[in-house]
């Protein structure tokens, strides 16, 4: 963990931050989400999804939440949906395979991603690494402007792999990738630091969302662009 924050806090001091001991914090304001923009949003549906949340499993909590959105979404904006998590397989191999893109890309796309979560359900494990990596491989492909994710995860990544370590070495060639990243009801403070990582190192926001109202509020302002920033570490 201790190795983990002096990496992290050699980034980040490359970014407008105010630095106090152990603690960085930084602030600045994120501009509107731009027409020529593709949005992806990428979802969990892990097993652990199936969990419930004040009566509510996460997974409907997360898929009402969703559906109250899209409607509300600029028609102008291309927007895709990809989902990890919803297969088991046979190994552990496939089962940090299971990511895929259920709504591609397109203009005005809210009614297929609506309709596109109805028939996917929770079952697996939390392969967020991979999903990035294909995301950034495949569902962006032939766009040359800004690209946007939105990562929702209950989780941190449990493949072996590393979403913070993945995009510290893709900053290093790619410039138009900026991923923000809500941490729906996570209490651990390893995928918390992780996650919080992926989303400062792209310059994208994250949201610790513990509730359904902050999972929607965070949502909302993922997709507005409008709020302020802030993300914080603490070290030990």
């Amino acid at each position: 963990m201790y190795k983990f924050l002096l990496v992290l806090g050699f980034i980040i001091l490359s970014l407008p931050v105010i630095a106090d001991n152990y603690n960085v914090y930084r602030n600045g304001s994120t501009p509107y989400i731009r027409e020529n923009e593709r949005v992806l949003f990428i979802l969990d549906f892990s097993n652990s999804m199936s969990e419930y949340l004040d009566g509510k499993r996460k997974v409907d909590l997360m898929i009402d939440t969703m559906r109250n959105l899209l409607p509300k979404l600029n028609p102008n904006i291309s927007v895709g949906l990809r989902v990890y998590g919803h297969r088991m397989g046979f190994t552990p191999y496939e089962a940090c395979r299971a990511s895929s893109l259920i709504s591609p890309i397109e203009l005005n796309n809210g009614i297929g991603i609506s309709e596109a979560l109805q028939s996917v359900k929770p079952r697996g494990m939390t392969p967020i690494t991979y999903s990035l990596k294909q995301a950034i491989k495949n569902d962006f492909l032939g766009y040359m402007g800004k690209k946007h994710i939105i990562l929702l995860t209950d989780g941190g990544e449990n493949c072996d792999e590393s979403p913070c370590k993945y995009v510290m070495e893709l900053i290093k060639i790619r410039k138009d990738v900026m991923i923000d990243v809500i941490a729906f009801n996570v209490d651990d403070e390893d995928d918390l630091s992780q996650l919080e990582c992926t989303s400062m190192v792209t310059s994208g926001k994250f949201y610790n969302a513990q509730t359904a109202a902050e999972l929607a509020k965070s949502l909302n302002n993922s997709v507005s662009g409008m709020k302020e920033v802030e993300a914080k570490i603490i070290g030990n």
